[in-house]
């Protein structure tokens, strides 16, 4: 009763429990789609596939409908209908799809796990009957619809997660972690693993719901779950993902440079700096017409190779400890990795990266700093509101927030941040290769003497009133720029004074210990000197 062989072991949820409604809006005028021609093979496979869906009793037969879509052979000749014009004219339901980053965190890290599959998972569930007549669908001697919940129509994940969520709500999170009609049963224990086994069966029994006896596998220390592979020991790179980059050859093609390309972006979590290693590829797909398999391109695809050969294992966050947040910028590309410390040994948990649009290019190098640490923020937003976070960096993002007046897209960034209370600390050194290899280009050379910053400022004054210009430069290219205007009348040299100061504020608070000033005023100048 747990299990079902065939479609006739489905008895089906109970209608009354859960139903999926299309709740077509009321103006939408219902649409007849003229029947398509099909080839010889694919007729019969048609037929074949609709006898299927007989013999399992997931369709009826249909004499006056208002609504009548085509069926469209997918992989393998499986059979699906088109609704486009039926999801089209059905709201959307908004019940979310849980976050899959935390899913496959919630999974990891347990030494026992059993992976459980529903067997035709969505024809479980009953269509609400007046929508049934809806889901019609034309072939060549009948017209047919479905009294069971098909794939292709709009909302049938979001109802399948609810039903989930429904019939699972005291396990997930607990012992039990579901995506849709994924369902992952989770323990650290040989004994509470089989307790919660039958936790889990006595809720599905209760349900009638069915698994799929081909797809389930139990007591096992790892497995695979959305296309990530986890483990007693972490989230660990998809081996199959990997082994697809490992065989390829070089690209000649740019369909090729495009299959890389994906392949690429689906192991992005494991890859730290990707979008800045893989600048010279990406950059073939933006000029497809030129396209040129450059010796840079090639560099990348093997250093891409040999460090697939032994990708990191990715950690779930402890949520007692505090989470470490490192960040790399690049002329093209910004990079960011989070991790966590354990026992003095940090474990990378996630790494970030993206391509840098022509607009943020030309931006400083504290500015794309601070637009790197906004996207991780982005990106991991539930590690962020969940963890006290940390940015390790030698630079004076903390002091830039606090005064983003001085460059104003940070005003926008400086709000959106503050409601997750990052704090700020010195990098100090790294205690994981793969760490220390990230963040290599933004290592400061070493010394026993203070760093000077430079500053350039310049007032002046009319009959109007007055105002002063100021520039900053610090090392590692931090550039700031800030524009006064003076709302009490002043002197050439009164405005001169009140830049300097201001300047010099600016550096104290930015830290800098050793400041060189320039200034085209000589009464300023040989004051400051000690000449007057």
């Amino acid at each position: 009763d747990l299990f079902a062989w065939s479609s006739a072991d489905m008895p089906g949820i109970n209608a009354e429990f859960i139903c999926h409604r299309l709740a077509v809006h009321k103006d939408a005028r219902p649409v007849a789609q003229r029947k398509r021609k099909v080839g010889g093979k694919r007729r019969e496979a048609i037929v074949t596939e609709t006898q299927k869906l007989l013999n399992a009793g997931f369709i009826r037969e249909v004499r006056y409908t208002t609504w009548l879509e085509n069926v469209v052979l997918v992989k393998k000749s499986r059979m699906c209908v088109d609704y486009t014009d039926l999801n089209r004219a059905c709201p959307k339901d908004s019940y979310l799809l849980p976050s899959i980053d935390r899913l496959v965190d919630g999974a990891s890290g347990h030494a026992h796990l059993s992976f459980l599959d529903a067997y035709f998972g969505y024809n479980q569930i009953m269509m609400y009957p007046p929508d049934e007549v809806h889901t019609s669908f034309i072939i060549d001697h009948a017209n047919y619809y479905y009294w069971v919940m098909p794939f292709g129509l709009k909302n049938t994940g979001a109802t399948f997660q609810r039903l989930m969520d429904k019939v699972f709500h005291q396990q997930i999170g607990q012992n039990m972690e579901v995506y849709v009609y994924d369902m992952v049963v989770k323990t650290t224990s040989t004994i509470d693993h089989a307790t919660d086994l039958a936790e889990v069966f006595a809720q599905i029994r209760r349900h009638n719901m069915r698994l799929n006896p081909e797809k389930c596998v139990f007591g096992v220390q790892g497995g695979k779950v959305l296309g990530f592979m986890i483990t007693s020991r972490g989230i660990e790179a998809n081996p199959e993902k990997c082994k697809a980059i490992i065989q390829m050859h070089s690209r000649q093609t740019v369909k090729e440079v495009q299959r890389l390309a994906g392949r690429l972006v689906s192991l992005s979590g494991f890859i730290p700096r990707l979008a800045e290693k893989a600048g010279p590829i990406f950059t073939l797909l933006q000029n497809p017409k030129d396209f040129q398999w450059t010796d840079q391109c090639e560099e990348a695809f093997q250093s891409f190779k040999t460090f697939l050969m032994t990708p990191p294992i990715l950690q779930r966050p402890d949520h007692k400890n505090d989470l470490l947040l490192y960040l790399v910028v690049a002329e093209n590309a910004i990079s960011a990795v989070i991790v966590q410390e354990h026992q003095k040994v940090q474990t990378p948990i996630y790494f970030i990266s993206r391509v840098l649009q022509d607009a943020e290019k030309r931006y400083q190098m504290i500015e794309k700093l601070a637009l790197a640490l906004v996207t991780a923020a982005r990106h991991l937003r539930p590690y962020f509101q969940s963890h006290q976070v940390i940015v390790k960096t030698d630079y004076p993002i903390k002091q830039i927030l606090r005064k983003p007046e001085l460059a104003r897209r940070m005003i926008a960034w400086s709000v959106e941040l503050s409601e997750f209370g990052i704090q700020y600390e010195s990098r100090g050194a790294l205690k994981a290769q793969c760490l220390a290899n990230f963040v290599a280009e933004l290592t400061p050379t070493t010394a026993e003497e203070p760093q000077v910053w430079t500053l350039h400022v310049d007032g002046s004054s009319n009959f109007k009133g007055g105002g002063a210009g100021i520039i900053l430069e610090g090392p590692n290219q931090v550039t700031l720029e800030q524009s006064l205007k003076f709302s009490f009348k002043v002197t050439n040299n009164q405005a001169e004074y009140e830049a300097l100061l201001v300047g010099l504020r600016l550096a104290r608070d930015l830290g800098a210990r050793r400041v060189s000033c320039n200034n085209d005023s000589k009464l300023l100048v040989e004051q400051l000197s000690g000449t007057y």
